[in-house]
């Protein structure tokens, strides 16, 4: 966010606004550092990847991320094009944002985000107390 200064200038504000996900949305997954809510469970697409720190999951959407200037790596599925992803309240890295992939069988991750398990912790109606047995058996 920009405000304008009596010189013309514009300067920034150190004002952090978050984006909550919506009351309905019962789970949820948050940065294990700052508890800023990161995904909605429906938005998970994948639990089966692989991050630099352990395991990771791969998300459709996510919010409360920056994120960095796309660069080629090698990852274990070949050679895509990637931007770090950062939590937009402690400035954790989190994982990566797929920006481009080179092989047509990995094309399906563009434009998707991975966030290691290592900085991510589930919110909001994970007990079994307030989850369907047959829905919890499920996830």
């Amino acid at each position: 966010m920009v405000k304008n200064s009596r010189h013309g200038r514009s300067k920034a504000l150190d004002k952090l606004f978050q984006i909550y996900l919506p009351a309905k949305t019962h789970r949820t997954y948050s940065c294990l550092h700052c508890r800023a809510q990161l995904a909605n469970h429906d938005e998970l697409i994948s639990k089966s990847f692989q991050g630099s720190q352990g395991r990771a999951y791969l998300f459709n959407s996510v919010v409360n991320v920056n994120t960095s200037a796309a660069e080629e790596r090698v990852l274990l599925t070949g050679l895509h094009e990637v931007a770090d992803i950062y939590c937009e309240c402690c400035k954790t890295l989190l994982g990566w944002k797929y920006e481009h992939a080179f092989e047509s069988s990995q094309k399906y991750k563009e434009g998707k985000y991975i966030i290691e398990l290592v900085h991510m912790i589930k919110d909001n109606g994970w007990d079994t107390e307030n989850v369907n047995r047959t829905e919890y058996l499920r996830t």
